[in-house]
């Protein structure tokens, strides 16, 4: 990386077609003087590109992935936005994954990719710079670790050290909806099924590298801000969660608030807790932590997974990544108290290329609908699922993505799918058509999710809110105020691809500070306007899809188990959601 002198940033936009085989590169600088580029230019170029009535997966559907002007310049501006339709529920289909990735675009030369089109046949697409191949993967195509297609990869391909591999598993190839893209083996883009819109187009990976340098200003106002910046990330107190336990430091505070999603939302505390937290992981399991590139804090968590492979005591070790989510989801989700069986869980899932979060919700409503005789082993082919027990969750995840009889193939399709067809909706812990993270804190967080542009906590982070109403007291019309605010800070960072666990240190100031060592002039205040002016294109783009607020269900089980401010009442939900379409000016009248 150069830091010689100032240059414009790249502007370039490179088209892919997939039916065609061909690529284009598009100077679009007067779109990134406007949108910045990540979230807020991908959803821009996609509101230009999405033609009425197309679907999730359709060939002519666009995938658009998008980094920001400060990757590779200041730490933590690592991630790369990803816009599409999501197969899972129709909707916005937004997501966003670390890695090597934004850095090897903007070492190619590019800031955005445009994936249109689908092939005849399994490819992969390798991008080296201004070499762009086509490539037949039918040789890797089926391949039952999506793990293993990333080492094939990285021995055929160039650019080792400059080099970001996507690729989706058996999951993404059969259609599975909400099938990931992984990314460098430890990153993703997970939920919301990006990786079957990738099968669906016959794409198998992209392998990006380039040689070009990140050039950024030299002068005194980067150097020194880059050196604050840093200090503040690395000397203070602010990220030394995310590098300490990372994420699963959440399990036991969260277990402790009773905002712990258990047995499928049966609960909000998991008895079991101690042996899955993130205390405990980090004393027995991790090995190392690995960062994305450009950034020094090292949240990604790795552990040692043991299997015996004969009964000579001989064993094969594999590293498995865990976070708050996934010990959530596979973990207190599943009644499952075994630290080695959630990484084992972990680990097929990865493997196939599945969402983790979404395989957890699904397969705890299958263990409860059959605990309550609601399905039968015929359904199942004589799986009895039962909280805790690993061995049948490993072979349900199996015929998931096999799908081998008309149950495994609705389970496929998402938990809002499957509940529809078996029933059982009303424990079906889903919002928006999405099967939801691992919080029940309460208004904030079940609002922030049934309304937020892709129902993720990452919109708005209800939970934080539902934290200070517990601590402080808030009114209903004060939770909503802090969920659209955090919504459109977060459509600006978004916009510039900072890390979201970084976001208490890029504040407005700070980013109009960083994006002025490099000949941008934004304000505080039109940074704040910028992200009001994508949230609400992010809506637009939603009502294009088919969004609309009459279709909204609330699961009754958010109303059966107490959250951590208390058991909510559902008139109480309704008039909050009610103030809420108001205040962000939402229509209720929309029809598909």
């Amino acid at each position: 990386m150069s830091y010689s002198a100032p240059i414009p940033g790249l502007r370039n936009i490179l088209y892919l077609d997939l039916t065609e085989q061909s690529s284009k590169v598009v100077d679009r600088r007067e779109l990134y003087k406007i949108c910045l580029g990540g979230v807020g230019l991908a959803t821009t170029l996609m509101l230009e590109e999405y033609k009425e009535g197309t679907g999730a997966l359709d060939p002519e559907m666009p995938v658009i992935l998008s980094t920001g002007p400060l990757t590779g310049v200041y730490p933590t501006c690592t991630k790369v936005a990803a816009i599409f339709r999501s197969p899972l529920n129709g909707e916005l289909g937004e997501a966003y994954a670390g890695g090597h990735l934004g850095m090897s675009m903007r070492y190619a030369g590019y800031e955005t990719i445009v994936l249109k089109g689908a092939s005849k046949y399994p490819v992969y697409v390798a991008i080296h710079d201004d070499e762009v191949t086509f490539k037949d993967a039918s040789s890797i195509w089926g391949l039952s670790s999506a793990i293993d297609v990333g080492k094939i990869l990285r021995s055929r391909e160039k650019g080792a050290g400059r080099r970001s591999i996507l690729r989706i598993g058996r999951a993404g190839e059969k259609g599975i909806r909400y099938a990931s893209v992984n990314v460098d083996t430890y990153r993703h883009f997970g939920r919301l099924g990006l990786g079957a819109v990738f099968g669906a187009k016959k794409l198998k990976a992209l392998v990006i590298s380039g040689n070009k340098e990140i050039q950024s200003p030299e002068h005194k106002n980067y150097r020194k801000l880059y050196r604050d910046l840093y200090k503040t990330l690395v000397k203070t107190e602010l990220m030394e969660k995310y590098h300490n336990l990372g994420t699963s430091e959440n399990i036991l505070s969260l277990n402790e608030l009773r905002g712990l999603p258990t047995r499928n939302l049966q609960a909000g505390s998991f008895e079991g807790v101690e042996t899955i937290s993130g205390e405990h992981f980090a004393e027995n399991y991790l090995i190392r932590r690995v960062s994305c590139a450009g950034c020094p804090i090292g949240c990604i968590h790795v552990a040692m997974l043991k299997k015996a492979f004969s009964k000579s005591h001989e064993y094969e070790t594999f590293n498995v990544s865990y976070d708050f989510e996934l010990i959530y989801a596979l973990g207190s989700n599943l009644g499952i108290s075994d630290p080695k069986a959630v990484l084992e869980l972990i680990d097929a899932c990865e493997k196939a290329g599945l969402d983790i979060i979404s395989t957890g919700v699904i397969l705890a409503w299958a263990t409860e609908m059959q605990h309550k005789k609601r399905l039968s082993t015929a359904e199942t082919l004589g799986l009895e699922l039962a909280w805790g027990n690993v061995e049948p969750y490993l072979q349900a995840i199996e015929l998931i993505v096999r799908a081998p009889n008309e149950f495994y193939a609705a389970l496929g399709k998402g938990v809002g799918y499957a509940s529809c067809k078996y029933g059982g909706e009303a424990f079906a812990i889903q919002l928006g058509g999405l099967e939801i993270p691992g919080y029940h804190t309460g208004l904030g967080n079940l609002i922030g999710l049934a309304m937020g542009a892709r129902h993720s906590h990452l919109d708005n982070a209800g939970y934080s809110a539902d934290q200070k109403a517990f601590r402080k007291g808030l009114s209903d019309e004060e939770i909503i105020d802090l969920l659209i605010k955090e919504e459109e800070l977060r459509c600006m960072l978004n916009s510039l691809t900072i890390c979201l666990f970084a976001r208490g240190v890029y504040t407005p100031e700070i980013v109009s500070k960083a994006l002025a060592t490099l000949g941008i002039q934004k304000s505080p205040e039109q940074l704040i306007e910028l992200g009001k002016k994508v949230s609400q294109k992010k809506y637009l783009l939603k009502k294009k899809f088919g969004y609309t607020l009459e279709t909204l269900t609330l699961p009754n089980r958010f109303f059966e188990t107490a959250a951590t401010t208390g058991k909510l009442d559902q008139k109480r939900v309704q008039k909050a959601l009610e103030l809420y379409r108001q205040k962000r000016g939402l229509e209720r009248s929309e029809k598909r």
